[in-house]
């Protein structure tokens, strides 16, 4: 009797504290944190329990799942525990992406309202493939063209901006969060993040962003997933495939009230469809997100990075078309490869002093090591980089109207060591592969630049906003040549003089549906460190830098009872002083300010709701690029190529698809790549062919528990098994007694399959 009693009162005393326990819940938007107001909150049986505040808060007081919906939005079932703090994430709509706030902006600035070209790729258009490369996700956006030679050789353009760099992407700015993935020299690597790492996109194209610098070719900003308070999971997943293929990834988000973090580690490993293409990579990624008291915000992200990657480099045309499995020989009898470790890591403080003033403070800082042995010699580099970025943003009334004005600033150095050695891979038996030998220099970069940057927005109307923004930027290099033989020492500083670059808009909305934006912009991209230098290795300090001013009308909204949202962009910039790569051995380039070329384009994109109900959506997405890009002023000694189309850049790019999701859990997406073709030379004499690629994914994702979900899924690339170039190499020569390779042969019809699992701590 006594021990019945005592277990009574225990009871009673455990269930007392419980009875009075409510989840605190918080509903956000997936792509970018803000709370979402006005949410439908129900209950299992689909009775209404209520709504979310302002802030996207609401209190429940019983355990079990919920169904969280909001028009615009994806709905959600969660089950939400009361003895924790859940944050319930929805997916925005892509119809819906007009009204998301775009994070490149300086001020809360939403897409529809937004004085510029911007394309937002949300975590949900990001996962509708393989995770292998960003090229099929990039190249579904309107202006953007990523080729991809291999997983490890890449180069993008955006309007066309970076088509004349040899090999990689240069003259587009790339941030992770607000790390800069651009070095001292202008080149950018944003292949390097994991995909699985990120969650979301946003593309800003042509020299719109005073934030971020005003490059030509506009920004790519990589946006991380540093998880969400309140979240907590175990996930990961298996993926393999064709020319054996295997990835495999495992992810934890810890989150409470006040903190959250997102940890990821993936390995990826491919044979590769061609010789000597072999790939690994493994990738260590963190993110989190803290909030020590109610006006602070404290950011950290790290990323680290161990690739070692075979070359089979480009090949000519008889290669590609009889025999595209083969590397081109040099590089497949040096067995020659790119082996290096990239760290990046970020310290970011947001202090809000009130609803009128803020600033946002960001401390940066990366390494790379690498090596890799050419058939031509052995490149052995490293380079340090730090840097600081700063912006205080306040608002001021003028004539009783909120004139918003943001003043900031970006100091970025590194540090760039690298020596070359013989490689005497001819002198072994064949397969051998690469073997150093004596040293052929040591040379020391040091390469800084400053932006000083002023945003404002002030609504000139009722309906209609005016944006002015400035950037300074100051450039300089420092050679230090520390093995110089007789009189070859090519040590030497230069630096440029300042760039003022302005940016007028004005944005007018029609509607709650409709807008209309027109923007004057002024952008620049210096040359790199090597193409400011001589063939006899002085320092050029006659280059400049291209410049250009951008003009540009635009519309976007939503139409047809909201089931059709689309972005249009009609522009014209000319760029002087253009910068041309000259060939002066197998792996030597000057450069030279060659003209003056015309860049005119229209780019549109639209995603439309076929079909949209509780039980099934259907969706048709699509984009049309179309190119008008010529020199009008470009001679090289005696070659005069003014009135020809710009090389490496096709003139029309579409991509279009079907997207469809059942409530059931039952998914399928297939979607269609088509490139025109462009021209491989300058004097337009060789064009590639034009191509269009098929690929499909489909699967199934379903809970197994109320804390277990899981997801299988299979897909097909380039169903159609076209044979087609992946990535071209333009102005290329022959060396030795083969023709010019001009060739990355893409990959024929290819398979992969996976299958990921997400527990609910």
């Amino acid at each position: 009797m006594r021990a019945r009693s005592f277990s009574l009162l225990v009871a009673f005393f455990v269930a007392l504290p419980m009875s009075g326990l409510h989840a605190q819940v918080k509903v956000v938007s997936a792509l970018d944190g803000s709370g979402l107001d006005q949410v439908t909150i129900s209950s299992k049986n689909d009775s209404l329990v209520g709504f979310t505040d302002s802030e996207g808060f609401f209190t429940l007081s019983l355990s079990g799942p919920y169904l969280f919906s909001k028009e615009g939005y994806t709905s959600k079932v969660s089950h939400i525990d009361t003895r924790q703090f859940i944050t319930v994430l929805l997916d925005p709509e892509t119809e819906n992406l007009g009204e998301i706030i775009i994070r490149t902006s300086n001020f809360q600035t939403r897409l529809k309202t937004y004085d510029g070209a911007i394309s937002v790729i949300p975590a949900k258009v990001l996962n509708q493939y393989s995770a292998l490369s960003l090229a099929p996700i990039l190249n579904t956006t309107s202006g953007v063209f990523m080729q991809n030679g291999t997983l490890n050789t890449n180069k993008i353009t955006i309007r066309g901006i970076g088509s004349r760099t040899v090999f990689g992407t240069s003259k587009i700015r790339a941030y992770y969060q607000d790390i800069p993935l651009t070095n001292g020299s202008g080149e950018s690597t944003v292949e390097d993040i994991e995909i699985k790492a990120l969650g979301s996109m946003e593309i800003s194209k042509g020299p719109s962003s005073s934030r971020y610098g005003a490059g030509l070719g506009g920004t790519i900003q990589l946006i991380p997933d540093s998880g969400s308070f309140g979240d907590k999971s175990l996930q990961g997943g298996l993926l393999f495939g064709s020319f054996g293929l295997q990835k495999y990834w495992l992810q934890t988000s810890l989150g409470n009230q006040k903190n959250s973090a997102n940890l990821l580690y993936s390995d990826t490993h491919s044979d590769g469809y061609r010789q000597n293409n072999e790939f690994n990579r493994k990738v260590l990624t963190f993110g989190s997100q803290h909030k020590p008291g109610e006006n602070n915000t404290i950011f950290l992200i790290g990323n680290y990075i161990d690739q070692k990657a075979y070359i089979p480099s480009s090949v000519d045309e008889d290669t590609y078309k009889n025999n595209p499995e083969a590397a081109a020989r040099n590089w497949s009898e040096a067995a020659g490869y790119e082996d290096y470790q990239k760290g990046l890591f970020g310290l970011s403080w947001e202090h809000t002093y009130s609803d009128k003033s803020s600033h946002y403070i960001s401390l940066f800082s990366s390494f790379l090591h690498s090596y890799e042995p050419r058939p031509f010699n052995i490149l052995d580099e490293k380079t340090k980089a730090y840097g600081l970025r700063a912006r205080f943003a306040s608002k001021a009334k003028i004539a009783n109207k909120a004139l918003q004005w943001t003043l900031g600033g970006e100091l970025f150095s590194d540090q760039n060591s690298y020596q070359t050695y013989q490689n005497l891979y001819r002198n072994y038996p064949p397969g051998t592969g690469s073997v150093q030998g004596e040293q052929l220099s040591d040379l020391k970069e040091n390469r800084a630049y400053f932006n000083l940057f002023l945003d404002t927005e002030y609504p000139i109307f009722e309906k209609t906003k005016m944006t002015f923004g400035v950037n300074y930027n100051q450039t300089s290099y420092k050679l230090n040549d520390r093995y110089s033989v007789d009189d070859s020492d090519q040590s030497g500083d230069y630096q440029f003089d300042p760039i003022v670059s302005p940016k007028f808009g004005i944005t007018y909305e029609l509607n709650d549906h409709l807008a209309v934006y027109g923007v004057i912009s002024h952008g620049f991209s210096p040359p790199t460190l090597e193409e400011t230098l001589l063939p006899n290795g002085e320092i050029n300090t006659d280059i400049k830098p291209e410049s250009g001013w951008n003009y540009e009308v635009g519309t976007r909204g939503k139409i047809l009872k909201d089931r059709l949202f689309f972005d249009t962009a009609l522009y014209i910039m000319t760029v002087k002083d253009l910068l041309v790569p000259q060939r002066t051995g197998e792996d030597e380039f000057v450069g030279i300010n060659a003209g003056e070329t015309k860049y005119k384009g229209l780019e549109f994109s639209l995603n439309y709701y076929l079909l949209k109900s509780e039980k099934i959506t259907l969706s048709i997405p699509g984009s049309l690029t179309y190119n008008d890009f010529k020199f009008t002023d470009f001679q090289v000694l005696e070659a005069d190529y003014s009135g020809n189309e710009l090389t490496g850049v096709p003139q029309f790019l579409f991509y279009s698809g079907i997207n469809t999701e059942t409530r059931s859990g039952i998914f399928f997406f297939l979607n269609y790549n088509y490139v025109s073709e462009m021209p491989m030379r300058d004097d337009n004499t060789v064009y590639s062919d034009a191509y269009g690629l098929l690929n499909l994914k489909l699967g199934f994702k379903s809970p197994i528990t109320k804390r277990l979900q899981y997801e299988l899924y299979f897909g097909i690339n380039n169903i159609t098994d076209v044979k087609y170039a992946s990535m071209i190499l333009i102005n290329a020569v022959g060396i030795g007694n083969t023709g010019p390779r001009y060739y990355y042969p893409g990959e024929p019809v290819n398979y992969y399959a996976g299958f990921n699992l997400k527990y609910l701590l």
